[in-house]
C-alpha cells in the first residue's frame, strides 16, 4: 500500500506593509529617481498608497507612452536604493516562524518585480518557501491555487480580491494604505490589528 502524502498547510503573504515596511526605502529610490528624470515626484504621496504595480503609479507623473521605459528605469535604481532602508514589519518573522513550527509552508505573492522581493527577503533574513511577483488583486489567485494557499495575508483591499478569487481565507492587516473599514467592506474574513497578532490567531485556526 503507498502511504498518503501529506500536503502541508500553506499560508500565503503580501509584501508591502504587509510583511516589511519598504516605504522608507522606496522613497529613496523614488527621490533618486525623480533627480534622475528632473521630473517632479511626490515620494511622500506615492508610499502612502504601495499595493498596485509600480506602472500604475508611475502613470500618475509620466505621460502613459513613457511608463513603461520609466519602470526599467526606476527598477534599476531600486536595489542600491530601496533594499537597506527598509525593515520587516512587527510580527512578520514570527508569523513565518509559527507557520513552519506547524509544518506549514509560507509563500510570498506580490505585486512586486520577484528579483526586487527576493532581495527584501535575503537581505532581513525572512525565508519563505516560495517568492512570487509580479501579481496584483485577483491575479494573485494564479499563484495562491498553484501553491494550494488556505490563507492569504495582505493589508490592501486587492490583496481581499485575490484571496476571493483563489477560495483562501482572507485575513487582512490595516498596516498599509487601507483601513478596517475599508477591508471589511471589501470581504475580508478576519482583520487583525498587525502580524503579531498572527500566532494566536493561526493557533486557533489550526485547532478549529
Amino acid at each position: 500500500m503507498t502511504p498518503m502524502t501529506t500536503i502541508p498547510l500553506t499560508v500565503g503573504f503580501d509584501l508591502d506593509m504587509t510583511l516589511i515596511d519598504s516605504r522608507p526605502g522606496i522613497k529613496a529610490a523614488y527621490e533618486a529617481f525623480s533627480a534622475e528624470t528632473g521630473v517632479f515626484i511626490d515620494a511622500d504621496l506615492a508610499v502612502s498608497r504601495l499595493g498596485p504595480p509600480l506602472a500604475q503609479e508611475l502613470a500618475n507623473w509620466f505621460p502613459a507612452e513613457e511608463v513603461e521605459e520609466r519602470v526599467t528605469q526606476y527598477r534599476a535604481l531600486y536595489p542600491t536604493y530601496a533594499i537597506e532602508p527598509s525593515h520587516a514589519m512587527p510580527g512578520a518573522r514570527d508569523a513565518i516562524q509559527a507557520i513552519r513550527e506547524a509544518g506549514g509552508r509560507a509563500i510570498v505573492v506580490t505585486a512586486k518585480n520577484e528579483a526586487h522581493a527576493k532581495l527584501h527577503m535575503v537581505h532581513l533574513g525572512i525565508d519563505p518557501d516560495a517568492v512570487i511577483g509580479g501579481l496584483w488583486a485577483e491575479g494573485k489567485a494564479e499563484a495562491l491555487r498553484e501553491y494550494g494557499a488556505a490563507v492569504y495575508v495582505g493589508d490592501h483591499t486587492g490583496d481581499v480580491r485575490g484571496a476571493a478569487a483563489a477560495g483562501a481565507l482572507s485575513l487582512a492587516v490595516p498596516t498599509g494604505p487601507c483601513d478596517d473599514a475599508e477591508l471589511r467592506a471589501a470581504g475580508a474574513d478576519v482583520v487583525l490589528p498587525d502580524l503579531t497578532h498572527f500566532r494566536a490567531w493561526w493557533d486557533a485556526y489550526r485547532a478549529g
